[in-house]
């Protein structure tokens, strides 16, 4: 078991969640996970995200043994005081993973027919893009794509925010809106907009889609081969918060039907 504060561990997971951790993450394309249903997901969905190191206190590993099998993992015991000085929550589970970054690309994405993509353009709270990611997963979206300048998706607050949900979808970051366009130019594309052309109960999609999600506050400029939508709001609120207003969307491309028979 580690009991010192001074160990190379301490330091090696500090360096993934610190001030300088999108660099250090993108480097060794590896990020923290932490809390039971994290590593939970992130052990019984491993295809493409793996467990490089797993940090548990002696509650810790009671509590994981008790639901699921870890024999094959790289696991290292720690005290709580090592815990808590490696994990960045107040009350710390004890479970803490190590996990690979998937390499992706966008040209690894194949549309299916009925395809719903979620394109977030320079979103910056990890609370708005750990919520969207684990609506996409809960309303059966196919992925989620991010713009240059957006969040990193791996950062602790994100990855929290998800839920174990990140496991279950795919994401790919740093794309570009035209690239997108380009790579599916045949694909119905639109935007949220408080101006929309249509309100979100008229949009009807007969095949794959992709829905655009701006900036929190400056939402994204919108091109002009691009549809507008909005949603009606009968209330007296101004506007809604980025997630809600997402989750909206995804719950009504969810229930819309489509001409293709093929599954997401």
């Amino acid at each position: 078991m580690i009991e010192s504060l001074h160990s190379p561990h301490i330091a090696r997971v500090k360096a993934l969640i610190g001030s300088r951790g999108v660099k250090e993450r993108r480097n060794a394309a590896l990020f923290v996970a932490e809390g039971i249903q994290s590593v939970r997901e992130a052990i019984t969905f491993r295809k493409e995200i793996s467990i490089d190191t797993l940090y548990l206190t002696s509650n810790g590993r009671n509590r994981l043994e008790e639901s699921i099998n870890i024999s094959d993992i790289n696991t290292v015991d720690v005290s709580d005081e090592v815990m808590a000085a490696i994990s960045e929550t107040i009350t710390p589970q004890g479970i803490l993973a190590i996990c690979s970054i998937p390499q992706r690309s966008i040209s690894q994405l194949q549309l299916r027919g009925n395809s719903r993509i979620i394109y977030l353009s320079e979103i910056q709270d990890p609370g708005n893009a750990g919520t969207i990611i684990r609506s996409a997963d809960a309303m059966g979206m196919s992925a989620i794509v991010t713009s240059p300048g957006s969040v990193d998706l791996f950062s602790p607050k994100v990855v929290r925010s998800t839920a174990g949900s990140l496991w279950h979808i795919p994401v790919f970051e740093g794309v570009s809106l035209d690239e997108i366009i380009a790579a599916f130019p045949h694909t119905q594309m639109f935007t949220l907009g408080s101006k929309g052309s249509i309100t979100l109960p008229e949009l009807r999609v007969e095949n794959d889609c992709i829905a655009i999600f701006g900036n929190e506050a400056r939402g994204i400029a919108t091109p002009q081969n691009l549809a507008q939508v909005s949603i009606p709001m009968p209330g007296n609120a101004e506007s809604l918060n980025l997630s809600a207003a997402a989750s909206i969307v995804m719950y009504h491309l969810s229930n819309i039907p489509t001409s293709a028979n093929s599954s997401r």
